[in-house]
């Protein structure tokens, strides 16, 4: 089984109560009722992005305030040089920040542009390519990647509901958790299930 600490942070105690809620049956899992900046160390912080790199409102903006402007250059740097200026969603990659308390930050779009992107399924992708980015690093890199945290994705420009942000950032874990062995259609079906459907809600794909 993959492992990591997770911690997943909000300066709202209703998204706090829906994170608590959504994961309380998975591991290694803790909630802080706070802003980003007063997290104590850690080694990852995923910031959720726009496809661009343009660092200016939300989280993002307290991502630059907290590392300087240095940071959001060479984001874009990359996004030009590995995405010609487009990071898809459900993309992910690693910048080290050369600070002690937060080694890397890792850039994982939730949307193109800022706007919503409730009754899609965003918020699973950017979760999803997060860990993704960060398994690869571990799997690669003596530094590994212990603690990561993880704001509400799409909790404030992306208007998605904060029950519904929590559901698709769990189902994202739990199959970071739990990779398959083999694949199949049966296997497909049920993972598709998992991430698109709560009840009578379907989200729809865009």
């Amino acid at each position: 089984m993959n492992s990591l600490n997770l911690w997943l942070v909000h300066p709202d105690e209703q998204m706090c109560q829906a994170f608590r809620d959504r994961f309380a049956d998975l591991p290694n899992v803790q909630i802080f009722n706070c802003h980003f900046e007063d997290l104590p160390p850690h080694d990852c912080f995923v910031t959720a992005a726009n496809s661009f790199g343009i660092m200016t409102a939300g989280i993002d903006a307290a991502v630059v305030r907290y590392f300087g402007e240095e940071l959001m250059e060479r984001v874009q740097f990359r996004i030009m040089n590995e995405y010609l200026g487009e990071q898809p969603v459900g993309t992910a990659f690693l910048i080290e920040t050369n600070h002690a308390g937060i080694s890397f930050i890792c850039h994982a779009p939730t949307m193109r542009v800022p706007g919503g992107i409730d009754g899609t399924d965003k918020v699973y992708a950017a979760t999803w390519a997060a860990m993704l980015s960060i398994y690869n690093h571990n799997a690669s890199h003596s530094q590994r990647i212990e603690t990561v945290a993880f704001p509400a994705f799409g909790a404030g420009f992306g208007g998605v509901p904060y029950s519904e942000v929590a559901r698709q950032m769990a189902a994202a874990y739990r199959h970071f958790l739990n990779p398959p062995h083999r694949l199949d259609w049966d296997w497909v079906i049920s993972r598709q299930k998992g991430i698109c459907y709560d009840g009578k809600r379907q989200v729809v794909r865009n």
